[in-house]
C-alpha cells in the first residue's frame, strides 16, 4: 500500500493511494462505507500502533473496487502532508554511511578520511518535519551554508529491543523519503550534529509511506537528488556501508525502538558541501528526492 497522510476540506486525514495512482482513498470514510463498526483511529501513527487497525486497512485496500462516492478524493484536490507528521520521537540518522559521501564529506570538512567502523548514529529534531512542497527556511539568522540530503527512511512497525539482522526487516512497517537538511556550518562548529540538522523544516518528508511488503528484500532501490532540475546525486541503496539489517540491530542495541519511529539510512555522494566550490542552497531553489517504487519529494527554499 502506498499510504499518504493528506489535508483535505481543511482536515487532516490519511488514506491510501488507488491503485491507478489517480486518487486518494479516505480510509475513514471507505470504513464507514464498507463496515458496520470501525475501529481505524485517525491517524497513520495510530495505523502502525495497532496491528487490528493495520488489518482493517489492508482488507479495505482489497476491496478498493467497493469504495465510492466523497470517499474516493482526486489527488489533485488534497494537499499531502509528511506520512507521521509529528513523530512521537526524534528520527534516528545515520552518518556518512556511503563509501563515496563519507569521502567527499570528510575531506570538505578537513578531518581524517577514515571510513567509519561502526555505525554512526544521531537524531534529528521532530519539528524538523514538514511534507512535500511545503517550505524549507533559509535560517540566515544562524545559517549561510544549507545542503541537502536524499536519503532512505525506514518506518518501524513494532516495538523491539536488541533485534538481530535475521529479524530486522519484521519490524519495519515500511519505507518513506527524506531530505536530511543540513546546516553545515553549524555542523561544523558543533562537535555533535544535532542543532545543524535540526532547524525547523530541515526534514521534509513523504510522499508517501509505502508498507514493506511492497519492496523487495534486500533493499536495492535507486536514490535521486535535483536541484533545480540539475542532478546531483545519483546512486543505489544497495551500496550502504551498513545494510539495513545492520542499521536495526545497532540502533535497537538495548534501546527499545517502538511504532512510528523513523530511521534515516543515510545519504549517498553529490552534496552540495562535496563540490569545488560548494554548492548549497538559496532562496528559491527547488529541491526535488525521488527514490525508486516510492515517489518524488519536492520542496522549495525560501
Amino acid at each position: 500500500m502506498y499510504l499518504a497522510s493528506f489535508f483535505h476540506d481543511g482536515n487532516l486525514k490519511f488514506g491510501f493511494r488507488k491503485a491507478n495512482e489517480s486518487a486518494i482513498i479516505d480510509a475513514v470514510k471507505a470504513e464507514k462505507q464498507l463496515y458496520s463498526q470501525a475501529i481505524l483511529p485517525n491517524t497513520l501513527q495510530g495505523v502502525i500502533e495497532h496491528s487490528e487497525a493495520l488489518a482493517r486497512l489492508k482488507e479495505i485496500n482489497q476491496r478498493e473496487s467497493e469504495v465510492n462516492g466523497d470517499a474516493i478524493i482526486p489527488l489533485t484536490d488534497v494537499l499531502l502532508e509528511a506520512p507521521i507528521p509529528q513523530p512521537k520521537r526524534d528520527i534516528i540518522c545515520l552518518g556518512l554511511n556511503y563509501r563515496e559521501h563519507a569521502m567527499e564529506y570528510t575531506t570538505a570538512m578537513e578531518e581524517e578520511q577514515n571510513l567509519p567502523k561502526y555505525p554512526i548514529v544521531f537524531t534529528k529534531a521532530t519539528t524538523t518535519v514538514i511534507g512535500p512542497d511545503q517550505k524549507i527556511k533559509s535560517h540566515r539568522n544562524v545559517t549561510s551554508k544549507i545542503d541537502y540530503e536524499a536519503e532512505l527512511a525506514i518506518v518501524i512497525g513494532k516495538e523491539g529491543t536488541n533485534i538481530s539482522k535475521e529479524e530486522a526487516y519484521d519490524y519495519i512497517f515500511g519505507y518513506t523519503i527524506i531530505n536530511d537538511v543540513s546546516a553545515r556550518d553549524l555542523q561544523k562548529q558543533h562537535s555533535q550534529w544535532f542543532l545543524g540538522k535540526s532547524l525547523d523544516t530541515f526534514g521534509p518528508m513523504g510522499p508517501f509511506l509505502v508498507t514493506e511488503d511492497e519492496i523487495e528484500r534486500p533493499v536495492k532501490l535507486d536514490v535521486q537528488c535535483r536541484v533545480n532540475g540539475e542532478v546531483r546525486q545519483n546512486s543505489n541503496t544497495n551500496l550502504l556501508i551498513f545494510d539495513i539489517p545492520t542499521i536495526i540491530e545497532t540502533v535497537s542495541g538495548g534501546v527499545t525502538l517502538k511504532p512510528g519511529d523513523i530511521i534515516a539510512t543515510g545519504t549517498p555522494k553529490g552534496v552540495g558541501l562535496g563540490f569545488n566550490p560548494p554548492k548549497f542552497l538559496n532562496e528559491g531553489d527547488v529541491v526535488e528526492v525521488e527514490i525508486e517504487k516510492i515517489g518524488v519529494l519536492r520542496n522549495i527554499v525560501s
